[in-house]
């Protein structure tokens, strides 16, 4: 058994979502999830099949974010692993309580734009996801001014008034 951990590549603002699943139509049913969800979102996912022919399953709305799955997906390469790619403009808040509820969908490890690192463990059998380095750690406690900064984004971006 080895552990290792797979830097997850896409540009610094993407989000994305990580998680696990359990069956071959995982990808239609995440896409039909996100399109029912989020008028027109646009995204990509892919999902490693863990059974039969072993290929990662594609789908999506933007070729960009397609490509990003494609191409995250194959690196990590752990058995029944989902990766979203979200385009500019669209949260994982807006989509994890609907992608939580995807019958397939059997957890989920991060949502995030941050930097991130998924810790993988190879046998000789395959590769399975043990968990996440989601960002960077905490440098110390939010003062009074760091509360009306995070406030202020909120506001900013739409979510509180």
């Amino acid at each position: 058994m080895q552990l290792i951990t797979v830097k997850v590549e896409k540009p610094e603002e993407t989000n994305f979502i990580l998680g696990q699943a359990h069956f071959i139509k995982t990808v239609d049913d995440i896409h039909e999830a996100l399109v029912s969800s989020v008028p027109g979102i646009k995204f990509g996912v892919a999902f490693c099949e863990a059974s039969g022919q072993c290929l990662v399953r594609w789908s999506g709305t933007d070729p960009a974010m397609i490509a990003l799955a494609q191409k995250n997906a194959n690196t990590l390469a752990a058995g029944h692993s989902f990766i979203i790619f979200l385009a500019d403009g669209f949260y994982p808040l807006n989509v994890l309580n609907t992608l939580k509820s995807v019958p397939e969908v059997c957890r989920i490890f991060c949502a995030t734009a941050n930097p991130t690192e998924v810790i993988v463990v190879e046998t000789p059998q395959g590769r399975g996801i043990l968990g996440v380095v989601d960002g960077l750690s905490p440098q110390g406690i939010e003062g009074d001014d760091d509360i009306l900064s995070r406030k202020d984004l909120l506001k900013r971006i739409g979510y509180k008034l």
